[in-house]
């Protein structure tokens, strides 16, 4: 079969079978499809759909989200993980609002120097809202790819990664892009599947090299196994005071950059020592603690719960901490930890002394 015929049995089965109804595919727009793409970033279409239509509901423009404060927008971020996209996202709509005045380029390097932008991103976005042919390599369509062609490394490799792109370049049509490379992105989630690919259904089965050898799942390559994966321990303060508890913003970078969490110590001694400028306090008390789990490393959380009777002006003051309504609450980014100690029982008791 030629390699035209490929795009044609691709194209083909998108007409029948693909997707056509998502949010980012009405109205479509630049803007719309950025959204879409950074979320959908190691983020199944399920997932992101409410998030998609609750951050365009709140930012319907490029202007409105480089207008939003970034605590707004990271709240509208909460739950879907990854944080840096947020943070990118909204940096490179201040970017375009500054530099290009508010409009969304359309030429392919501008949009590759924005934030948070790769080179898939780049091609996906130009493609799918304006139809320019370029092509794209996100993880479902490496999966295709590397299960038609038998493709031997890992593809996060650069030396792998570029071969596909070698093949990217080839296989995408000059005609009806937008439908191909949305095509593609669709049959890696639906039908080529990381575990059960649908191998009776895939419209380029006739000379798919992983299936001829009887082994589609073992393509890709996975990434070199580390070594067992590191663990560390932290201490987390939950200071209350009736219904409010102390939150602490995170750097703008590193693990939940930007984000509110409560106080974090290494140790029990380091948060018995931070505890003394608080004298009138309450003993620590132990909650339930869990393991939450990074891309790089399990973090094992033990919760502390302290009272404390009375809250100060000066303690009320202190710019880089948020006194976090559990009644009203602030609208803010919060760390998948700290939402889950939130909605622990024992803090929504109220403090009687």
């Amino acid at each position: 079969m030629s390699i035209t015929s490929f795009a044609e049995r691709v194209l083909a089965w998108y007409e029948l079978h693909g997707r056509k109804t998502l949010p980012w595919q009405q109205d479509k727009s630049p803007y719309r499809v950025w959204v879409s793409e950074i979320m959908l970033q190691q983020t199944q279409v399920t997932t992101v759909i409410p998030y998609y239509e609750r951050f365009m509901a709140r930012f319907p423009d490029l202007l409105a989200l480089a207008n939003a404060k970034p605590d707004e927008v990271l709240h509208l971020w909460t739950g879907l993980g990854y944080y840096a996209r947020a943070r990118n996202l909204h940096k490179a709509a201040q970017v375009i609002r500054d530099q290009f005045h508010g409009q969304f380029p359309e030429q392919f390097e501008q949009v590759l120097s924005l934030p948070g932008i790769g080179r898939s991103t780049a091609g996906a976005v130009l493609s799918l809202s304006l139809g320019q042919r370029h092509g794209i390599l996100d993880g479902n369509v490496k999966r295709v790819l590397a299960r038609w062609l038998a493709q031997e490394g890992w593809p996060g490799k650069k030396a792998v990664e570029e071969q596909l792109w070698q093949q990217v370049a080839t296989l995408t049509p000059e005609q009806q892009v937008t439908q191909y490379n949305q095509a593609m992105m669709d049959l890696g989630a639906t039908i080529c599947t990381r575990s059960k690919p649908q191998c009776e259904l895939c419209p380029v089965q006739a000379d798919c090299q992983a299936l001829a050898l009887g082994t589609p799942t073992a393509f890709p390559h996975s990434k070199p196994k580390k070594t067992v994966q590191p663990e560390k321990t932290s201490h987390f303060l939950l200071l209350k005071h009736q219904q409010q508890l102390l939150l602490v913003q995170r750097p703008p970078h590193g693990i939940w950059g930007g984000l509110y969490c409560f106080p974090e110590f290494s140790n029990k001694q380091a948060l018995n020592d931070w505890l003394m400028r608080y004298p009138e306090a309450t003993a620590p008390t132990p909650l339930p603690g869990f393991r939450h789990t990074f891309s790089h490393f399990h973090l094992d959380i033990i919760p502390w719960l302290v009272e404390l009777p009375t809250i100060t002006p000066e303690i009320m003051a202190v710019t880089d901490r948020l006194w976090y309504n559990l009644e009203q609450p602030a609208t803010v980014g919060l760390a998948a930890a700290t939402s889950k100690l939130l909605a622990y029982p024992q803090l929504q008791q109220r403090n009687t002394r």
